[in-house]
Protein backbone atom coordinates (compact mmCIF):
# COMPACT_ATOMS: atom_id res chain seq x y z
CA UNK A 1 0.00 0.00 0.00
CA UNK A 2 2.89 2.35 0.61
CA UNK A 3 4.35 1.56 -2.72
CA UNK A 4 0.98 2.28 -3.90
CA UNK A 5 1.09 5.47 -2.37
CA UNK A 6 4.13 6.75 -3.75
CA UNK A 7 3.71 5.14 -7.49
CA UNK A 8 0.46 7.53 -6.87
CA UNK A 9 2.30 10.48 -6.00
CA UNK A 10 4.37 10.20 -8.79
CA UNK A 11 1.36 9.95 -11.47
CA UNK A 12 0.05 13.13 -10.03
CA UNK A 13 3.49 15.11 -10.25
CA UNK A 14 4.60 13.81 -13.91
CA UNK A 15 1.13 14.51 -14.96
CA UNK A 16 1.63 18.11 -13.55
CA UNK A 17 5.49 19.13 -14.30
CA UNK A 18 4.73 22.61 -14.35
CA UNK A 19 3.70 22.29 -10.86
CA UNK A 20 6.10 20.12 -8.80
CA UNK A 21 9.96 20.60 -9.40
CA UNK A 22 11.99 18.47 -10.81
CA UNK A 23 13.94 17.51 -7.38
CA UNK A 24 10.75 16.84 -5.02
CA UNK A 25 9.85 14.33 -8.19
CA UNK A 26 13.15 12.81 -7.64
CA UNK A 27 12.71 13.01 -4.15
CA UNK A 28 9.26 10.90 -4.47
CA UNK A 29 10.61 8.32 -7.12
CA UNK A 30 13.28 7.54 -4.53
CA UNK A 31 10.67 7.32 -1.91
CA UNK A 32 8.72 4.96 -4.18
CA UNK A 33 12.03 2.39 -5.47
CA UNK A 34 13.08 2.33 -0.99
CA UNK A 35 10.36 1.31 -0.45
CA UNK A 36 9.54 -1.19 -3.07
CA UNK A 37 13.13 -2.49 -2.27
CA UNK A 38 11.78 -2.84 1.21
CA UNK A 39 9.04 -5.02 0.57
CA UNK A 40 10.92 -6.96 -1.39
CA UNK A 41 13.68 -7.64 1.43
CA UNK A 42 10.98 -8.31 3.43
CA UNK A 43 8.95 -11.14 2.08
CA UNK A 44 12.11 -12.83 0.93
CA UNK A 45 12.97 -12.92 4.37
CA UNK A 46 9.48 -14.41 5.59
CA UNK A 47 9.34 -16.95 2.65
CA UNK A 48 13.25 -17.53 3.83
CA UNK A 49 11.89 -18.44 7.71
CA UNK A 50 8.41 -20.34 6.25
CA UNK A 51 10.76 -22.28 4.25
CA UNK A 52 12.89 -23.22 7.18
CA UNK A 53 9.70 -24.14 9.56
CA UNK A 54 8.09 -26.69 6.65
CA UNK A 55 11.28 -28.34 6.65
CA UNK A 56 11.68 -28.87 10.65
CA UNK A 57 8.47 -29.47 10.56
CA UNK A 58 8.79 -31.96 7.94
CA UNK A 59 12.24 -33.48 10.04
CA UNK A 60 9.93 -33.29 13.08
CA UNK A 61 7.20 -35.91 11.78
CA UNK A 62 10.05 -38.23 10.52
CA UNK A 63 11.40 -38.41 13.96
CA UNK A 64 8.32 -38.90 15.61
CA UNK A 65 7.90 -42.00 13.51
CA UNK A 66 11.25 -42.98 14.48
CA UNK A 67 10.65 -42.47 17.92
CA UNK A 68 7.36 -44.77 17.66
CA UNK A 69 8.93 -47.23 15.73
CA UNK A 70 11.79 -47.79 18.83
CA UNK A 71 8.97 -47.47 21.30
CA UNK A 72 7.53 -50.34 19.90
CA UNK A 73 10.59 -52.36 19.34
CA UNK A 74 12.17 -51.48 23.23
CA UNK A 75 8.34 -52.66 24.17
CA UNK A 76 8.73 -55.58 22.43
CA UNK A 77 11.77 -56.32 23.77
CA UNK A 78 11.14 -55.94 27.73
CA UNK A 79 8.50 -57.84 27.36
CA UNK A 80 10.58 -60.63 26.19
CA UNK A 81 13.19 -59.48 28.54
CA UNK A 82 15.42 -59.20 25.51
CA UNK A 83 15.27 -55.61 25.27
CA UNK A 84 19.32 -54.12 24.61
CA UNK A 85 21.32 -51.42 25.54
CA UNK A 86 21.94 -50.17 22.88
CA UNK A 87 18.29 -49.62 21.37
CA UNK A 88 17.66 -47.81 24.66
CA UNK A 89 20.25 -45.45 24.05
CA UNK A 90 18.83 -45.16 20.35
CA UNK A 91 15.88 -44.22 21.66
CA UNK A 92 17.11 -41.61 23.81
CA UNK A 93 19.65 -40.03 21.47
CA UNK A 94 16.00 -40.09 19.27
CA UNK A 95 14.44 -38.35 22.44
CA UNK A 96 17.07 -35.85 22.55
CA UNK A 97 17.31 -34.45 18.75
CA UNK A 98 13.23 -34.57 18.89
CA UNK A 99 13.40 -32.09 21.69
CA UNK A 100 16.48 -30.16 20.16
CA UNK A 101 14.25 -30.20 16.91
CA UNK A 102 11.06 -28.85 18.63
CA UNK A 103 12.79 -26.02 20.71
CA UNK A 104 14.34 -24.76 16.84
CA UNK A 105 10.80 -25.15 15.57
CA UNK A 106 9.06 -23.19 18.58
CA UNK A 107 11.80 -20.52 18.47
CA UNK A 108 11.53 -19.82 14.68
CA UNK A 109 7.85 -19.85 14.91
CA UNK A 110 7.68 -16.80 17.68
CA UNK A 111 10.59 -15.30 15.36
CA UNK A 112 8.04 -15.52 12.36
CA UNK A 113 5.11 -14.71 14.12
CA UNK A 114 6.88 -11.19 16.09
CA UNK A 115 8.05 -10.49 12.63
CA UNK A 116 4.67 -10.87 10.78
CA UNK A 117 3.18 -8.68 14.24
CA UNK A 118 5.57 -6.04 13.81
CA UNK A 119 5.47 -5.54 9.64
CA UNK A 120 1.50 -5.37 10.30
CA UNK A 121 1.77 -2.50 13.40
CA UNK A 122 4.31 -0.49 11.11
CA UNK A 123 2.01 -1.10 8.28
CA UNK A 124 -1.21 0.20 9.94
CA UNK A 125 0.70 3.04 11.63
CA UNK A 126 2.12 4.29 7.97
CA UNK A 127 -1.27 3.43 6.22
CA UNK A 128 -3.42 5.55 9.82
CA UNK A 129 -0.92 8.25 8.87
CA UNK A 130 -1.59 8.82 5.75
CA UNK A 131 -5.12 8.53 5.73
CA UNK A 132 -4.95 11.23 8.28
CA UNK A 133 -3.13 13.44 6.37
CA UNK A 134 -4.42 12.31 2.76
CA UNK A 135 -5.39 16.24 1.47
CA UNK A 136 -2.26 17.16 2.87
CA UNK A 137 -0.10 15.07 0.94
CA UNK A 138 -2.18 15.35 -2.42
CA UNK A 139 -1.60 19.30 -2.01
CA UNK A 140 1.39 19.22 -1.72
CA UNK A 141 2.09 20.75 1.68
CA UNK A 142 3.04 17.30 3.25
CA UNK A 143 5.33 14.14 2.43
CA UNK A 144 5.35 11.01 3.84
CA UNK A 145 8.01 8.00 3.96
CA UNK A 146 9.03 5.15 6.21
CA UNK A 147 11.99 3.61 5.87
CA UNK A 148 13.57 0.82 8.21
CA UNK A 149 11.08 1.19 10.66
CA UNK A 150 11.15 5.14 10.76
CA UNK A 151 8.53 7.11 9.44
CA UNK A 152 8.55 10.76 8.61
CA UNK A 153 6.40 13.65 8.02
CA UNK A 154 8.33 16.47 5.71
CA UNK A 155 6.59 19.80 5.86
CA UNK A 156 8.41 22.94 3.60
CA UNK A 157 9.43 26.06 5.78
CA UNK A 158 7.13 28.36 3.98
CA UNK A 159 3.98 26.20 4.65
CA UNK A 160 4.57 26.69 8.51
CA UNK A 161 6.65 30.17 8.76
CA UNK A 162 6.83 33.34 7.34
CA UNK A 163 10.62 34.46 5.77
CA UNK A 164 12.95 34.98 8.68
CA UNK A 165 10.11 33.97 11.42
CA UNK A 166 9.98 31.04 13.67
CA UNK A 167 6.31 32.12 14.79
CA UNK A 168 3.96 29.18 12.74
CA UNK A 169 1.59 31.00 10.34
CA UNK A 170 -2.15 30.29 10.10
CA UNK A 171 -1.72 27.65 7.41
CA UNK A 172 1.23 25.70 9.19
CA UNK A 173 -1.20 25.87 12.46
CA UNK A 174 -3.95 23.82 10.67
CA UNK A 175 -1.20 21.63 9.09
CA UNK A 176 0.32 21.16 12.57
CA UNK A 177 -3.22 20.44 13.91
CA UNK A 178 -4.43 18.02 11.55
CA UNK A 179 -0.89 15.88 12.09
CA UNK A 180 -1.28 16.33 15.97
CA UNK A 181 -4.55 14.63 15.68
CA UNK A 182 -2.90 11.32 13.67
CA UNK A 183 -0.27 11.06 16.18
CA UNK A 184 -2.32 11.24 19.16
CA UNK A 185 -2.75 7.50 18.24
CA UNK A 186 0.59 6.36 17.76
CA UNK A 187 2.08 4.22 20.56
CA UNK A 188 5.48 3.19 21.34
CA UNK A 189 7.05 5.79 19.34
CA UNK A 190 9.20 9.13 20.42
CA UNK A 191 8.26 11.50 18.03
CA UNK A 192 11.57 14.38 17.39
CA UNK A 193 11.07 17.64 15.03
CA UNK A 194 14.01 18.28 13.35
CA UNK A 195 14.37 21.69 11.76
CA UNK A 196 16.44 22.37 8.53
CA UNK A 197 17.76 25.32 6.63
CA UNK A 198 19.79 26.12 3.38
CA UNK A 199 23.35 27.53 3.21
CA UNK A 200 22.07 31.11 3.59
CA UNK A 201 23.71 32.86 6.23
CA UNK A 202 21.61 34.45 8.73
CA UNK A 203 21.41 38.27 9.59
CA UNK A 204 24.49 38.11 12.56
CA UNK A 205 22.59 41.08 13.86
CA UNK A 206 19.27 39.80 13.91
CA UNK A 207 17.98 37.28 16.16
CA UNK A 208 19.70 34.14 15.46
CA UNK A 209 23.34 33.95 14.82
CA UNK A 210 23.36 31.14 12.75
CA UNK A 211 21.43 28.86 10.78
CA UNK A 212 21.79 26.30 13.94
CA UNK A 213 19.84 28.80 16.15
CA UNK A 214 17.27 29.69 13.49
CA UNK A 215 16.32 25.71 12.80
CA UNK A 216 16.23 24.99 16.42
CA UNK A 217 13.83 27.61 17.24
CA UNK A 218 11.89 26.39 14.57
CA UNK A 219 11.68 23.17 15.37
CA UNK A 220 10.99 24.00 19.36
CA UNK A 221 7.87 25.85 17.75
CA UNK A 222 6.43 23.35 15.49
CA UNK A 223 6.95 20.83 19.45
CA UNK A 224 4.85 23.71 20.96
CA UNK A 225 1.95 23.70 18.37
CA UNK A 226 1.54 19.77 18.70
CA UNK A 227 1.60 20.01 22.69
CA UNK A 228 -1.00 22.87 22.24
CA UNK A 229 -3.05 20.25 19.94
CA UNK A 230 -2.66 17.84 22.57
CA UNK A 231 0.19 15.81 21.73
CA UNK A 232 1.90 13.71 25.06
CA UNK A 233 4.46 16.49 25.59
CA UNK A 234 6.67 13.57 27.41
CA UNK A 235 7.30 11.82 23.54
CA UNK A 236 8.04 15.01 22.14
CA UNK A 237 11.35 16.29 21.47
CA UNK A 238 13.45 18.87 19.01
CA UNK A 239 16.69 19.42 17.33
CA UNK A 240 17.74 21.58 15.20
CA UNK A 241 20.20 20.61 11.72
CA UNK A 242 21.10 24.08 10.11
CA UNK A 243 22.15 23.15 7.20
CA UNK A 244 24.10 20.56 7.75
CA UNK A 245 21.56 17.83 6.87
CA UNK A 246 20.34 18.32 3.00
CA UNK A 247 18.64 16.89 0.61
CA UNK A 248 19.60 18.55 -2.21
CA UNK A 249 22.40 20.68 -3.43
CA UNK A 250 22.04 23.97 -2.68
CA UNK A 251 22.70 25.11 -6.36
CA UNK A 252 19.63 26.69 -7.14
CA UNK A 253 16.57 28.79 -5.72
CA UNK A 254 14.44 25.41 -6.23
CA UNK A 255 16.71 23.13 -4.36
CA UNK A 256 17.49 25.81 -1.47
CA UNK A 257 13.67 25.61 -0.82
CA UNK A 258 13.91 21.66 -0.72
CA UNK A 259 16.33 21.96 2.10
CA UNK A 260 14.62 24.65 4.28
CA UNK A 261 12.11 22.19 5.54
CA UNK A 262 10.76 20.53 9.22
CA UNK A 263 11.01 16.82 9.84
CA UNK A 264 8.55 15.12 12.17
CA UNK A 265 10.27 11.36 12.65
CA UNK A 266 8.67 9.07 14.16
CA UNK A 267 11.02 6.26 15.88
CA UNK A 268 10.79 3.61 18.43
CA UNK A 269 11.33 4.29 21.83
CA UNK A 270 14.48 2.84 23.31
CA UNK A 271 13.73 -0.99 24.15
CA UNK A 272 10.82 -1.63 21.82
CA UNK A 273 10.43 -3.33 18.74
Amino acid sequence: MRFKLALAALAVLSTAPGCVGKGKYNALAAEAENLDNRLKEEKLAREALEAKIKELEEQKAALEQDKEALATRLATSESRLTASAAERSALERKNEELKALNDELAKNTRRLAEAKEALEKRSAEYENLAQSLKQEISDGKIQLSELQGRMTVQLKDKILFASGSTRVGKEGQEALAKIADALKSVQGRIIRVEGHTDDVPTDKNGPFPSNWELSLARAMAVVRALQDAGVDPTVLSAAGYGQYQPIAANDSAENRSLNRRIEIVLAAKAGGR
